[in-house]
């Protein structure tokens, strides 16, 4: 989620070198004024696409009604084979053979567009340009081409299921999504026993990476972001780990790896950026809740949201629209407050980083104004490189993936 772009996004930079032409569309120069309907007034040349969806996706899931420009320009962004680029600041200019589209950025716009209904025709559009660009192994990489990880093949699970196809059936080769997430699982023995890699090293080893198992977790259950609460249980995830021949146990085996890292730190996860000195991952720890809410592991979920309550606030107002979608869509899925968060309006914080929508519900159904009016056509260039840096170190597979998949992405 936030998470879901970090090590994805610059696994990008490797792949697209290969996968991709040299070239790539005109990015927003720091003069260009950014457009009003965008979430965040960061540079989106990198998230663009992906932090709207996540914006409206969460907007939708706590009742709100997005403005309709908002949707309008997030539907603007497809090119005509039905794929998303992460951002293309001229709509109006057709997609070209450099245009660097993206599974990540298609996958969640589908997530949020088939929650706003409506939309069906740009949607079937983007899952048959999905099903075009799968790999032979049944997974995706960040770009068309690209190796198949834990992270892209999970997030377009998530988007398959969202227009009701069956993830299991959307074959290539005669393997499925599934086969290649399990290519991903670490073993039972050794270190990272039972977590998922963002995808296998040079060498062909496995290493755990919080952020990818998350995401595996989500993506081995056939989840998308939006997690209802109440789940029944999955199982209990302090169980004993056994080898990952099927989904279900891989994602048993993901959860299971997640509350152990968990626990180890007061109930949130850490990041692990080469050369830095560790922090609180809160992104991370955001799409661990919402993995193990899914698979119903709802007792250390439940703490880590309480942990989440006192401690983000301050993360999600540097880091911008997708954080605070990612806190929503953690309270949603363990039935907390996303309007009493720890004392902060997380939905009200997000729809303060866009145009203001055009109605939300209160606790009673009722409709409320926002006090945020249509935010100002600036731009900032702040965290573009901080984001394109923590995402080649991410793709590499070291450690976590931010969380969302930028970490510090606005």
């Amino acid at each position: 989620m936030n998470v879901r772009r970090s090590a994805t996004v610059l696994a990008a930079a490797a792949v697209i070198g290969a996968a991709a032409p040299a070239a790539a569309d005109p990015s927003p120069s720091p003069s260009q004024a950014l457009p009003s309907a965008l979430y965040g007034d960061a540079d989106p040349t990198y998230d663009g696409v992906w932090r709207q969806s996540l914006a409206l996706l969460a907007q939708d899931t706590a009742g709100v009604r997005p403005a309709t420009k908002s949707v309008e320009w997030l539907v603007r962004q497809q090119c005509a084979d039905g794929g998303f680029a992460s951002y293309r600041p001229d709509p109006a200019t057709a997609c070209g053979a450099r245009t660097p589209l993206d599974t990540n950025a298609t996958s969640a716009a589908v997530q949020a567009l088939a929650a706003l209904g409506g939309h069906d025709d740009v949607t079937g559009k983007a899952v048959t340009w999905l099903k075009s660009v799968q790999n032979k192994d049944g997974g995706w990489g960040y770009a068309p081409g690209g190796a198949s990880d834990t992270n892209s093949t999970s997030v377009v699970i998530g988007a398959l299921a969202a227009v009701g196809e069956r993830p299991d059936r959307v074959e290539k080769g005669g393997k499925s999504p599934y086969d290649a997430l399990l290519k991903f699982a670490l073993p039972c023995d050794g270190d990272g026993a039972g977590a998922f890699a963002f995808q296998p090293d040079k060498k062909g080893e496995l290493a755990a990476n919080a952020d990818a198992t998350a995401a595996g977790v989500l993506g081995a259950l056939g989840r998308g972001m939006v997690v209802k609460p109440g789940q029944k249980p999955g199982g209990t995830s302090g169980a004993a780990c056994a080898e990952p021949r099927t989904p279900e146990q891989a994602a048993a085996n993901g959860a299971a790896y997640l509350t152990s890292a968990l626990g180890e730190d007061d109930d949130h996860l850490m990041s692990a950026l080469a050369g830095a000195e560790p922090q609180p991952d809160h992104g991370n720890t955001a799409d661990a809740v919402v993995a193990l809410a899914a698979r119903g592991d709802t007792e250390q979920a439940e703490k880590s949201v309480r942990w989440l309550e006192k401690n983000s606030a301050d993360w999600a107002a540097r880091s911008g629209p997708a954080a605070y979608a990612q806190l929503i869509l953690a309270a949603h899925a363990t039935g907390a407050d996303p309007r009493d968060f720890g004392g902060t309006d997380l939905v009200k914080r997000l729809n303060g980083t866009g145009p203001a929508p055009q109605a939300a519900a209160d606790a009673d159904g009722k409709a409320v104004k926002d006090d945020k009016d249509d935010k100002d056509d600036s731009d900032s260039m702040f965290g573009v490189w901080w984001y394109v840096g923590v995402c080649l170190v991410a793709g590499i597979g070291i450690g976590f993936l931010f969380t969302g998949r930028r970490k510090q992405q606005p």
